[in-house]
């Protein structure tokens, strides 16, 4: 497991050293998610406190939609120069290169929610009254599952023709209960309320990671030796 555990940190870092150099994945996925910021708050009034309850599914809308443009770049990328093929030859686990996909993808991400959920929170003048360290939990567990299921289905529909427009259509379905629970804990933390009421979402959260990670980890091996 410590030899998996190196290598995916070996691929994870070859893709973010990649991305550093080119800035063109990050670039899109930040210019994205600040131009579905700037379109709600200039279609909502920052001012009507009824506005407020669509924040918490602002952070989710901007979180997938712009994650999906990252998810996509992933292994299309591989598939230039025939890269892929060098994996699947390589001396490593197939899972390694699920975990390090998983990994540098989720750094992506997250890289992305510290630009845009703060700009969110600046334009509508949100005052927040939640536990910060609450709300950094349900953020890193819903955007973890969406990493862990995204990258999966990436790989799936990477030989496809038309994989840009595959991925969400596989995706956003497979991804509803991990959204609902992540939007209805979200607002419980945001609006202040017992964290008890949102205990419960947060560990079907949980157990929605756990789930999907421990089935993608096992079913990657067909999937590179399909593709």
């Amino acid at each position: 497991m410590i030899s998996i555990l190196k290598d995916a940190w070996t691929i994870a870092s070859k893709d973010l050293s990649n991305e550093i150099k080119t800035k063109q994945t990050i670039g899109m996925m930040v210019i994205f998610s600040s131009l579905v910021v700037l379109i709600f708050s200039f279609a909502f009034d920052p001012t009507n406190n009824m506005v407020k309850a669509v924040i918490p599914g602002l952070v989710w809308l901007i979180t997938v939609f712009s994650g999906i443009l990252g998810l996509n770049r992933s292994f299309l990328s591989e598939h230039e120069n025939d890269a892929l093929t060098g994996l699947r030859s390589a001396p490593i686990d197939p899972s390694s290169i699920y975990l390090g996909k998983v990994l540098a993808n989720f750094i992506l991400v997250t890289a992305v929610q510290l630009v845009s959920i703060p700009v969110l929170f600046l334009l509508f003048d949100y005052r927040f009254f939640g536990k910060v360290s609450w709300f950094i939990l349900v953020v890193i567990i819903g955007t973890l599952g969406f990493i862990i299921v995204g990258t999966f289905l990436a790989a799936l529909s990477a030989n496809a023709k038309n994989s840009e427009m595959l991925l969400p259509v596989l995706l956003l379905p497979l991804l509803s209960p991990l959204l609902i629970a992540g939007v209805q804990a979200t607002r419980i933390i945001l609006e202040n309320e017992l964290i008890a009421d949102a205990a419960s979402w947060i560990r079907l959260m949980a157990a929605y990671d756990l789930l999907f990670l421990a089935a993608c980890f096992f079913l990657f091996e067909f999937i590179m030796e399909g593709s």
